[in-house]
């Protein structure tokens, strides 16, 4: 009898320990426990010590209260001028009412990703190429806006949701790339045609100008010639001798330089320099 009754001491105090066990839940700070009874939502445990109905009471759920970081990946979208870009983005959030997250939605976690995606690619697919390459804090306050009231029935609270790349794809970036060679061999072959262009008009400019000089230098000399016969034959008044002369001095001096030229062969000379000067002048009088 000693030994049953030691047994079943043994046994009560056993089923003590485990139903207070059972029965006191303490909570660590920064979470939260979601406790079911009878398979039914009964309560939220908040931090700290809390007590339940043992073998009644069960704790289903255990749920973080702190800020969760949600990374969103890589994804490709399409623009409103169907250029392909890679964009991912990152979730900040915070789980207010639990029972809410575990029993609103299967995974939370997994939904609010497929949300961000979604939206993301419907917000930047009504904006062109270089509105989404250039405005990120648009995109991030559409985002914001589009999913907050949509994760709020679930109980969860959207801090903030950064745009971590956005970028065209590869094969877009070849194509930009070569439209940039493209672009910038079109401006090399304008600016050289425009330099050969001014090069042209100014070697024209130049030739017009140097045919006026000349033009206005024959001028020049014709009077200047014209201006020296008439002093000649106002100071000659009818005497040929000094005309003869000056004839004669040139007429030597231009002999001479043909007699000391490479080429020059032997040259006559008329013996009466005088006489033929005046037949060259009776010629030239006739």
């Amino acid at each position: 009898m000693l030994i049953e009754g030691l047994s079943m001491a043994i046994v009560f105090v056993a089923v003590v320990l485990v139903t207070l066990y059972l029965g006191v839940q303490i909570v660590p700070q920064g979470s939260k426990h979601v406790v079911q009874r009878l398979g039914k939502y009964h309560r939220t445990l908040g931090p700290g010590l809390n007590i339940i109905f043992p073998y009644v009471d069960s704790v289903a759920y255990k749920v973080t209260t702190k800020d969760i970081v949600l990374d969103i990946p890589s994804q490709e979208v399409i623009t409103l001028d169907n250029a392909v870009i890679i964009a991912n983005a990152v979730a900040y959030m915070n789980i207010v009412s639990p029972e809410k997250a575990v029993y609103g939605v299967e995974d939370y976690n997994l939904a609010i990703q497929n949300l961000v995606q979604t939206s993301l690619r419907s917000i930047i697919g009504e904006m062109n190429l270089d509105e989404a390459l250039s405005n990120r804090d648009q995109i991030k306050a559409k985002l914001k806006g589009a999913i907050s009231d949509d994760i709020s029935d679930w109980g969860i609270t959207l801090k903030t949701v950064e745009i971590q790349d956005i970028n065209p794809s590869q094969t877009m970036q070849m194509a930009m790339e070569e439209q940039a060679a493209a672009e910038r061999q079109r401006r090399a072959t304008v600016t050289r045609a425009d330099g050969e262009k001014a090069a042209a008009i100014l070697e024209a400019e130049g030739r017009l100008e140097a045919s006026r000089r000349d033009a206005e230098a024959k001028v020049v000399l014709a009077t200047a010639s014209q201006e020296a016969i008439e002093k000649v034959t106002s100071a000659i008044q009818g005497n040929e001798l000094p005309v003869v002369y000056l004839l004669g001095e040139k007429y030597v001096e231009a002999i001479k330089d043909m007699a000391v030229g490479e080429n020059s062969k032997t040259v006559l000379l008329p013996g009466d320099i005088p006489a033929a000067v005046r037949g060259i002048l009776g010629g030239l009088g006739r």
